[in-house]
């Protein structure tokens, strides 16, 4: 008999087993691939290892994937036309408690300059988003401002009575989103640039959490080509043998830390998940101007939910195609209508036809839907829970510091990591890879179980910062030193 540490180890592992890791969720529905700006990529829940933080969870939701760092003009601004919208759900019932709803705005200043002789100047506006060094105390050379705001329902999220949320220090409703990292000469100092939109909030309840929304690194890590190349690689070798394919990559992050007591109920447990919604109706304006003053489209009627993310790698690697969109489209309260994907995994039979090892024989996986949908027994299972695929955090557990985490999370034997919650530096990929060939099952019905398999690309806490936002300062897109500029151009 295997004891109750073992149990709940061996329960854990069976959970991530339904999520294989060969690349986090990018593009990874059909219909997602036309509006990469509601693309979740990543979802993070996790109770704050800052020092000094611990009675705080922070939530992490990230958006628009692969950003270039040098993909300028435009670079990734959000979409001012879709509704952004992180999820809690406080009693296990599969529905959202407490959202928080984001609505972004570009205001374009035009910029122009005078051209042509004196006295026979023409005013043109300019193709740049900038023309001269940016600062928090200087963005008159900045062409076109995001700023965003952001609004609490408790209850359902499209009937539940909204209260805004506003500045703690200035009372604003309204918050100014950094430019994206354009290069070293247009934002010398970017981390401090950017340090400038942390924001102390006040919420509801009349306590305070903070938020900062902007780019940043892409803090996944995974070897991305070759995973999805029918899984070219040795799925044994060295843990730290591959390049990060994604290492070049910056991502919009939407950050959140907030008291434990304001998004927990009864339980200590918590579920979160984000969502992406754009107007049921759209028109193309055959004579269009600016979509950053949305000249470019008219777009009316219901919300309708485009993106969802919780878990890594459902959707790509564990919802079959025809029903990507539909889980995208979906709420965790109908998650019973995806359970064969669950009940009857099928990367491991992928694996076993790429490899010779020996995928797991134990047929319908029953016990992986109870783990999957509810949370482990004892680690983050809520009281009279109703199964639905969400991010599940125990809040009792205590923070590990950054130094301290084990990357494996609960496989390793740190069960404050994924899956209960998930921090930045949980290396999802190894956890899902090792646990899917079932690691910690009985070698009766995992006889490959014990081999370490790995993508190849280490993933732990030395990646990411050990402090709020977590995420670390986006690539530049001119990586050059900067050189001098007294001013603007205008």
């Amino acid at each position: 008999m295997k004891t109750r540490s073992l149990l709940l180890l061996s329960a854990s592992a069976a959970l991530v087993a339904t999520l294989p890791a060969l690349a986090s969720s990018h593009r990874e529905a059909p219909n997602i691939t036309k509006n990469p700006k509601v693309d979740a990529t990543d979802f993070y829940l996790f109770r704050s290892y800052e020092a000094g933080r611990e009675d705080y969870v922070t939530v992490v939701a990230n958006y628009i994937p692969l950003q270039a760092p040098y993909g300028g003009p435009n670079y990734f601004a959000m979409d001012p036309e879709a509704l952004y919208e992180i999820h809690f759900d406080n009693d296990g019932d599969a529905v959202e408690d407490v959202t928080f709803q984001f609505r972004f705005q570009n205001d374009l200043q035009d910029i122009a300059l005078d051209i042509g002789p004196v006295g026979n100047t023409k005013r043109v506006s300019v193709p740049l988003l900038n023309v001269g060094p940016i600062s928090e105390g200087s963005l008159g050379n900045l062409n076109v401002r995001e700023s965003y705001s952001v609004r609490c329902v408790f209850g359902d999220r499209r009937t539940g009575a909204p209260v805004t949320i506003t500045n703690a220090v200035s009372g604003a409703a309204r918050f100014d989103k950094p430019v994206d990292n354009i290069g070293n000469k247009s934002i010398a100092d970017y981390a401090a640039y950017a340090a400038a939109h942390r924001y102390e909030i006040a919420l509801p309840d009349g306590s305070t959490g903070r938020m900062f929304v902007g780019q940043r690194k892409d803090p996944f890590q995974v070897n991305l080509g070759e995973a999805f190349d029918l899984v070219n690689l040795n799925p044994v070798g060295d843990p730290a043998a591959a390049p990060n394919t994604i290492d070049d990559a910056n991502v919009t992050s939407i950050v959140l830390e907030l008291p434990i007591q304001f998004v927990t109920a009864n339980s200590p447990i918590v579920g979160g998940w984000t969502t992406a919604s754009l107007r049921q109706a759209r028109v193309l304006n055959p004579a269009p101007r600016s979509a950053v003053e949305n000249k470019v489209t008219v777009e009316g009627g219901a919300w309708v939910q485009v993106s969802r993310l919780s878990m890594p790698l459902v959707n790509e690697l564990v919802i079959g195609i025809k029903d990507k969109d539909r889980f995208n489209a979906s709420e965790p309260v109908d998650d019973a209508q995806f359970a064969d994907y669950v009940t009857n995994p099928t990367l491991p039979a992928l694996l076993q036809a790429l490899f010779g090892v020996t995928a797991p024989t134990q047929f319908p996986r029953s016990d992986l839907v109870s783990i999957f949908l509810t949370g482990v027994d004892g680690v983050n299972q809520p009281v009279n829970v109703r199964g639905a695929e969400m991010l599940r955090l125990n809040t009792s557990t205590a923070a590990v510091p950054a130094g301290q985490q084990n990357r494996l999370g609960v496989v390793g034997g740190d069960v404050a990591g994924y899956p209960n919650g998930r921090r930045p530096g949980d290396d999802v990929v190894d956890i899902s890879l090792r646990a899917v060939m079932g690691v910690l099952l009985d070698a009766g019905v995992a006889p490959s179980g014990q081999l370490p398999y790995t993508d190849g690309t280490m993933m732990d806490a030395s990646f990411v910062d050990a402090m709020f936002p977590y995420l670390r300062t986006p690539i530049p897109g001119s990586p050059n030193a900067s050189v001098a500029l007294a001013g603007g151009v205008r």
